[in-house]
C-alpha cells in the first residue's frame, strides 16, 4: 500500500473516530469518585489561567483567530518535532465510561515520562471532568502542557465526521467551559491553544473564538492511531511522514486508540536515530514567531 493511499485510510479512520465520539445521546449519571491516581503532584484547584511564557500567534486577517499547522523550515534546518495527543471525550459519554470504556491512556503517558518526550495534550473539559486526577497529574508535570480541545468535543461547524454541533453562538461558552474544568481539576500549565474537534472550523468560529486570543492549533501529520489495530503501521505514516517542524495528530484513549502506546516505542527512538528533537507546541509557535 502506498504512504498516500494509507494517509487517505487513516483520515477515514479519524473521522470514523471522531464521528464514534459524538454519537452517543445518553446523558451523563452521577459522577462517581475518580479512580486514577495522580502520578505528578499538584494542588486541586490552584491553577493558572495559562502557562506563562506560552507565546500565541498575532491575529489572523479582520482580526480572525490564527491557525498553526507545522513550524516553517529555519535556515538552520533545526529538526524539531512536537507530538501532540487527543484526550477526546464528549459531553455524553459518562454512561460508556461508567461501564468500563476507558478514555483515559495512563500507561502511554507514563511511557513519554520514561522515554523524556515533552508533548502537548488537547484535553476537552469532558475528559478533564471524568479523571481529575490524570489532568491534574499531566497538568502540573513540567514536560507537558495542555490545550484546549473543548468541552463537548462537538463540532465547531456543520458536516465535521458526524459529530453534533455546538449550538450557535456557543462555541465560546464551551472552550470557556472546559478552561473552567481544567481550573477545577488543579491544571497549572494550560496554554492559550485550542484544538477544534475534528479538526473543523471556519471563519464564523474562529472571529467568534477571536476574543479569547488563543492559537487554533491543526497539524500537518495523521498518525492514524484512530481505531488502529497494527502499531507498526501507525509508527510507518508518522516516520514517513514527519519533516522539520511538523505537528504529529496522535490519541491518548484506549478505546479509541489501543496501539498508540506501542507505536510510540518505535517512533521515537527511530526519530532521534534522524536526529529529530521532541518538542512541545509552544516552543514551535515560538521559534516561528521568532523567525518572523
Amino acid at each position: 500500500m502506498t504512504i498516500s493511499v494509507r494517509k487517505l485510510l487513516a483520515v477515514a479512520l479519524l473521522g470514523a473516530s471522531l464521528a464514534g465520539c459524538g454519537s452517543d445521546p445518553a446523558s451523563a449519571p452521577p459522577k462517581s469518585a475518580d479512580k486514577s491516581a495522580p502520578s505528578a503532584p499538584g494542588a486541586v484547584g490552584a491553577a493558572a489561567p495559562v502557562a506563562q511564557g506560552a507565546p500565541t500567534l498575532a491575529p489572523g486577517p479582520g482580526g480572525l483567530t490564527p491557525v498553526f499547522e507545522r513550524a516553517p523550515v529555519t535556515a538552520r534546518g533545526e529538526k524539531v518535532v512536537a507530538l501532540t495527543f487527543d484526550a477526546d471525550m464528549t459531553a455524553d459519554q459518562g454512561p460508556r465510561a461508567a461501564g468500563g470504556e476507558h478514555f483515559d491512556n495512563p500507561a502511554l503517558i507514563a511511557d513519554l515520562r520514561r522515554l523524556k518526550v515533552p508533548a502537548t495534550v488537547f484535553m476537552t473539559g469532558r475528559w478533564a471532568e471524568e479523571y481529575p486526577a490524570e489532568a491534574r497529574a499531566i497538568g502540573t508535570d513540567p514536560a507537558f502542557e495542555i490545550g484546549n480541545h473543548s468541552y463537548s468535543h462537538y463540532a465547531f461547524k456543520s458536516d465535521c465526521y458526524g459529530l453534533s454541533v455546538v449550538g450557535q453562538g456557543q462555541a465560546r461558552a464551551d472552550v470557556e467551559k472546559a478552561t473552567a474544568q481544567f481550573k477545577k481539576a488543579g491544571v497549572r500549565n494550560a496554554v492559550p491553544y485550542f484544538r477544534f474537534p475534528g479538526g473543523c472550523y471556519n471563519d464564523e468560529v474562529l472571529r467568534e473564538l477571536a476574543p479569547l486570543k488563543m492559537t487554533a492549533v491543526q497539524w500537518d501529520v495523521v498518525s492514524g492511531d484512530a481505531f488502529a489495530t497494527n502499531a507498526d503501521a501507525v509508527a510507518e505514516q508518522v516516520l514517513a511522514g514527519v519533516k522539520p517542524g511538523s505537528l504529529v495528530v496522535m490519541h491518548c484513549t484506549r478505546s479509541a486508540a489501543p496501539v498508540t502506546d506501542t507505536a510510540l516505542q518505535r517512533i521515537v527512538p527511530e526519530l532521534r536515530k534522524r536526529g529529530y528533537r521532541f518538542v512541545k507546541v509552544s516552543d514551535l509557535i515560538r521559534g516561528a514567531t521568532a523567525h518572523h
